[in-house]
């Protein structure tokens, strides 16, 4: 599943802002509401193969918890110019927000057997290799690799299909 950033923009630059996502997930995870099996954030989208008893009330959750905190942390930086970025974007059917953080939508795809399972998560560790940011997906911070190959990783993943 994917969620991506109004317009694309480059929001996961900074520590505290993809923390903010990580964050929202471990709580998922502590309720029950959420098994993550593999992620990557890259810096205007996380990637993330997980399950829930309920996925969509699972992400809008997330998306509205995340949008809210990364609002209050780009208001407490000033970062205007992004700010001004969301609220640029933001679809004319939001009437009650002043800044959107997410696309709509998640992309959601069903995962039916093991084989798909190991494509997609090898397929979302590729992408900063494929973009060029690193020569191993191991090598990228943001990313479960390193916890599939036993190495510690940012947030406890779940590596029994």
């Amino acid at each position: 599943m994917t969620a991506t950033v109004n317009n694309w923009l480059p929001l996961f630059t900074r520590p505290q802002t993809v923390e903010i996502l990580l964050d929202s997930w471990r709580f998922l995870q502590r309720e029950g509401n959420l098994t993550l099996f593999g992620y990557v954030i890259l810096e205007n989208h996380p990637h993330l193969v997980a399950a829930s008893p309920n996925l969509p009330a699972a992400m809008q959750r997330f998306k509205s918890w995340t949008a809210r905190r990364i609002i209050d942390y780009l208001e407490e930086t000033r970062a205007r110019r992004m700010l001004d970025l969301l609220a640029l974007f933001k679809r004319a059917h939001k009437t009650k927000t002043t800044y959107q953080v997410w696309e709509e939508g998640s992309h959601p795809q069903a995962i039916v057997n093991e084989m798909i399972m190991r494509q997609k998560i090898d397929y979302i560790h590729h992408n900063p290799v494929a973009r060029g940011y690193v020569d191993r997906p191991e090598h990228w911070r943001y990313s479960s690799a390193r916890n599939y190959l036993g190495q510690p990783g940012l947030i406890e993943i779940c590596r029994e299909w």
